[in-house]
């Protein structure tokens, strides 16, 4: 996924006309140093532009609308050099609809002993210039990230990298479209929510479509594409005798490769950057979409199974964060425990939807019974995950606003053999522990269904949540149960006085 292609965030220094034309200039050479150099260093995922030094309201305004309106800008790193007078930037951050972040830092790392005298002071005020700029950020209410540190430091530019990915996935979401295969399954609370409210608050629209038009896709899939996708299949994955070429069950392959190639192609001539399936809806289509699934998902599609299209934006939104990382990106869902005196652990999997992005090995393909559904045995690829640290993400709908519950886990190796279980699946051991973790994650409403990630942090799906201007709660190796109640509670009333504003 070219998650990144042509993107850039622009970098925008504040001053002011006080200091006069040559320090300005300065400031400008500085200013233009720092994004080339922030770009040059390779640790950021796309280019930081150098825009014009801003010293005038109306500089700081149009640069704001010019934001808006770039399709290629995710947003704004903003540096104030020298003092800059934060009254000017009120109706530019009025107006303005990217993500920002302040850059609390200076051109030189460190105080220059022997020569340094009043020039150099007014040049470099960082150290009150932010003070400033950051005072009219809270006066306004307006959610940022404020990084501080020496822009060539290795923390300062992993801190950016993170913002930068979240602000991709915000720039992402907005116009971004979901199709959704059937509803939701039936009954089932955590996959409900208000589409209307999330278009509002993420920007991304979601909309059901008729199997059977899905169906029309998959019959008119050419026989010889369906040839080509068998070929990629044996290439990358262990198939099992039964599906190869004189395997007794070849044509439930050739099934499952027809329904792939007929959910993409409706997806890429939609637009769509996700979507949700439900096995009670299965009309016309001879098993449920498994490895279909899983390879979309692995080519950047957000999914969500049984209908549920809040967690379909979700690992859309993790996947656009986690390109080019390592450790991979999955739909998830903590299926069973593991209660032990050597260790707590959660075995996570699904029905056949797992990502093999984060798989530990070749995959295996192969064909088993599911027992629900109503259809033929569907095919999907089994493996065991990558061990590391992960995390599980999980948004939901609380009613007045939405909720992105975090659990940082570490994943471990598959303790032993699963002959009897052929599904794709992870093991991890929760922070702190399973017996905090579950409980804290139960008391904030966290769904069964997660985004599972071994190349993202807390920290990234922080940014993203700051951005969509939603509550975060996150569980961690710091998490105590009576804190948790104490923050839930706290965020119950700041939510509803909000709304009440």
């Amino acid at each position: 996924m070219e998650a990144y292609e042509s993107l850039e965030a622009w970098f925008s220094t504040g001053s002011q006309h006080l200091y006069g034309e040559e320090v300005l200039q300065q400031v400008a050479s500085d200013s233009q140093r720092i994004a080339e150099g922030l770009t040059g260093h390779g640790k950021l995922p796309f280019n930081i532009v150098f825009k014009p030094v801003l010293t005038t309201p109306d500089a700081i305004y149009r640069l704001c609308q010019e934001a808006n309106t770039a399709t290629n800008c995710v947003g704004l790193v903003t540096w104030m050099h020298t003092f800059s007078p934060a009254k000017m930037w009120i109706a530019g951050l009025q107006v303005l609809q990217k993500p920002f972040l302040q850059l609390h830092t200076q051109f030189n790392s460190e105080i220059p002993w022997a020569t340094i005298d009043m020039d150099f002071m007014n040049l470099n005020q960082t150290a009150h210039g932010g003070r400033e700029f950051g005072y009219m950020g809270s006066r306004m209410k307006l959610a940022r990230k404020v990084v501080v540190g020496h822009w060539q430091d290795e923390e300062v530019l992993a801190r950016l990298n993170v913002w930068l990915r979240a602000a991709a996935a915000w720039h992402d979401a907005q116009g971004a479209k979901f199709a959704r295969f059937g509803d939701n399954m039936r009954e089932v609370a955590v996959t409900e929510g208000d589409k209307v409210s999330a278009q509002m608050q993420f920007g991304y629209s979601v909309n059901g479509y008729g199997l059977g038009d899905l169906v029309a896709y998959v019959n008119g899939v050419p026989e010889t594409i369906v040839s080509d996708l068998i070929a990629t299949y044996e290439d990358s994955y262990t198939v099992v005798p039964t599906l190869q070429a004189d395997g007794a069950q070849r044509q439930s392959l050739l099934d499952a490769a027809r329904i792939e190639l007929g959910i993409r192609a409706f997806l890429e001539e939609g637009g769509f950057k996700g979507f949700t399936t439900t096995f009670e809806n299965l009309h016309g289509l001879r098993q449920l979409p498994g490895i279909a699934v899983q390879r979309l998902m692995a080519d950047g599609f957000g999914f969500g199974a049984e209908g549920d299209w809040k967690t379909a934006a979700l690992v859309r939104a993790m996947k656009v964060m986690d390109a080019g990382l390592e450790g991979g990106t999955s739909f998830m869902e903590d299926y069973t425990y593991h209660f032990s005196r050597e260790g707590d652990k959660v075995l996570g999997a699904h029905m056949l939807e797992i990502c093999p992005t984060i798989a530990a090995g070749k995959p295996s393909l192969e064909i088993h019974p599911l027992g629900i559904g109503g259809k033929e045995d569907p095919v999907r690829l089994v493996f065991d995950a990558t061990a590391g640290p992960a995390i599980n993400a999980s948004i939901i709908d609380m009613g007045n606003r939405f909720r992105l519950i975090v659990n940082t886990v570490e994943g471990v190796p598959i303790s032993e053999p699963l002959p009897q279980l052929p599904v794709a699946r992870a093991l991890w051991i929760p922070q702190p522990n399973l017996k905090v973790a579950a409980a804290a994650w139960i008391l904030a409403g966290g769904a069964h269904h997660t985004g599972f990630s071994l190349g993202l942090t807390a920290e990234h799906m922080e940014d993203f949540a700051d951005m969509a201007g939603i509550e975060f709660v996150l569980i961690d190796q710091d998490s105590k149960l009576s804190e948790i109640k104490k923050e839930l509670r706290w965020n119950d009333v700041s939510y509803l006085l909000k709304g009440g504003l």
